[in-house]
């Protein structure tokens, strides 16, 4: 189930009898639903960002795949030039190489960092797990004490009416 910031703001919980603080949960879901929709504005530029890197790179493959075909037509029509052109080929072909390393070093980095962001936002999700766990868990011991001591109350209670009773 894909969620969206606005499934999390408009998320409603069933009230019961000593439930949970409504303007707590209200608060608590419109503090999740802004940090869900920066991690998907996020995760969507981040997305954007390797689209475009990938046709970048695409685009100078492609440039040095016409290098190379212009410098072999230019060596079939010019034999008589073969070795000065053979000497521009060579120059061209080691400027592209270090421009399409350079690009692919820097797609590559990107790609890494963009590994480091997906790391640390699946970090950063546990956490908030572990978080609403820990509060679930707390409220969960609250409401076990707090039947605890009605049931003592209520013990209580009884004990006294049966006092006055035999009193």
């Amino acid at each position: 189930m894909k969620l969206t910031p606005l499934d999390i703001q408009q998320q409603q919980f069933k009230t019961r009898f000593r439930g949970f603080d409504v303007r707590e949960v209200d608060t608590f879901l419109e503090q999740m639903s802004g940090a869900f929709e920066k991690a998907l504005s996020k995760n969507e530029s981040l997305h954007e960002e390797i689209r475009r890197l990938k046709l970048e790179s695409q685009g100078y493959k492609e440039r040095e795949e016409t290098f190379k075909r212009a410098m072999l037509n230019s060596q079939k029509i010019l034999e008589e030039m073969k070795k000065n052109a053979q000497k521009s080929a060579e120059l061209i072909v080691a400027e592209a190489e270090v421009k399409a390393e350079k690009i692919l070093n820097r797609a590559q980095n990107r790609l890494a960092q963009l590994h480091e962001d997906i790391a640390e936002l699946k970090r950063q999700r546990m956490q908030i797990e572990i978080q609403i766990r820990t509060v679930i868990e707390s409220h969960a011991k609250l409401l076990e004490i707090g039947i605890e001591e009605t049931q003592t109350m209520e013990e209580e209670d009884e004990k006294l009416k049966l006092l006055k009773q035999s009193k």
